[in-house]
């Protein structure tokens, strides 16, 4: 890449974030181009911005970070996301790799560990702390054998808690900024809700969402 590598860090605590920006400026080939610290604003500077690299941090407020991903990269084509986070959840960790990150990090990392995952993401390649890739092994080794079929499962065990509460609001007829208003989080994070709900039921309008909850609870 003959410019610098533009960077945006989206994560919560401001001071760790600005923290994380300042050492990132005093790299070679870094630049680091803005911030967010939820998932609207995340989601408005990377398609503004257009960054090379996303550091993300999996708990942002009324959404989490791997939640986001597929988002940002769609936002901010071309776009790698690695995850910065305190997460050891190895669920979340294959999640996010499912998804399309380009790496998963613990915020314990060494500045040395960060920047070579940076630069191994921008080259296509993955990088995970090794605090978490004995877990990674692990549950590739527990995933059930996918030879035999696997029965038809319920579509609505894709969702999450989060997301069956926003589904139920949606059956119920209230808009994105009543859902906002009854479950305390922003409007914004509703509509990013609403859209993984669409996506992972495979349905194309909220309408066919109400109807198939309907229909399950028959």
């Amino acid at each position: 890449m003959s410019h610098p590598a533009r960077v945006l860090v989206i994560d919560d605590h401001t001071l760790f974030r600005r923290g994380l920006m300042a050492l990132l400026a005093t790299q070679d080939g870094l630049q680091v181009v803005g911030e967010a610290g939820d998932a609207g604003e995340a989601l408005r500077r990377a398609a503004e911005l257009r960054p090379d690299i996303i550091l993300l941090d999996h708990h942002l407020p009324g959404v989490n970070g791997v939640d986001l991903i597929e988002s940002l990269i769609a936002a901010a084509p071309g776009v790698r996301v690695l995850m910065l986070t305190v997460s050891e959840e190895s669920e979340t960790l294959t999640q996010a790799l499912r998804l399309g990150a380009h790496g998963y990090l613990l915020k314990t990392v060494d500045s040395d560990m960060l920047v070579t995952a940076i630069e191994r993401a921008l080259q296509g390649q993955s990088t995970v702390s090794p605090e978490m890739t004995g877990k990674l092994v692990n549950a590739f080794r527990s995933q059930p054998d996918t030879a035999a079929p696997a029965p038809e499962a319920d579509p609505l065990t894709l969702l999450s808690p989060r997301e069956r509460e926003i589904l139920q609001e949606i059956a119920a007829g209230a808009s994105n900024k009543e859902i906002a208003r009854t479950l305390a989080i922003a409007e914004t994070t509703v509509k990013i809700h609403v859209q993984h709900i669409l996506r992972k039921l495979n349905l194309t309008s909220r309408v066919q969402a109400a109807v198939l909850l309907s229909a399950r609870a028959k």
